[in-house]
């Protein structure tokens, strides 16, 4: 565990505030659910939680299939970083970051797919070799929870929309097994 040298005080009601600092740098937003950890020598644990985080097999057994087919790199991410992969080593993107165009395109909640001539988005932060050829939101009620995508290395051929209406078909099951 890391000292950050920054020490705060309960108040009255029983809250703490985390520092700005620290939640841009963790990417903790307001809203985001946070589990609490506890340890025997006093110490509290906040880590920020992941409702995809249950979904982990099940995305990663997806990636599978949707990547077998498509014959492109399947990955999904959630709000943070990319949780499944397959067809690319998977220690070049799993947990790698969210680069900030795929917050971005997150955010807008609409599905995005690359054409030939237009300027590249990154997947991940510091991971230069893929981009983004399809993304697809995951949303639960009404919540963004992530994104399916399928990733294109420098040569590959640009996505079809059937693969993209494939990725969106993935990210509504994904949408709806969180949902129950």
């Amino acid at each position: 565990m890391k000292a950050t040298g920054i020490v705060r005080r309960i108040d009255d009601l029983g809250r703490i505030v985390i520092p700005k600092e620290i939640r841009r740098t963790l990417r903790i937003r307001e809203g985001d659910p946070l589990e609490i950890y506890t340890e025997k020598d006093g110490e509290v644990i906040f880590k920020k939680y992941s409702p995809m985080g249950d979904l982990q097999a099940v995305a990663a057994q997806l990636c599978e299939s949707i990547g077998k087919n498509t014959g492109h790199i399947a990955a999904v991410a959630d709000r943070d970083s990319i949780i499944a992969v397959a067809g690319a080593p998977k220690r070049e993107l799993l947990e790698k970051r969210n680069s900030a165009e795929l917050e971005q395109l997150m955010e807008q909640r609409r599905s995005y797919r690359y054409h030939g001539g237009e300027s590249r988005l990154r997947a991940a932060e510091s991971v230069e070799r893929y981009h983004l050829g399809v993304a697809a939101p995951i949303v639960a009620e009404g919540d963004l929870m992530g994104c399916v995508m399928l990733l294109m290395g420098e040569h590959d051929a640009a996505p079809t929309e059937s693969e993209q209406t494939l990725a969106q078909t993935f990210a509504g099951f994904l949408g709806k097994q969180m949902e129950s």
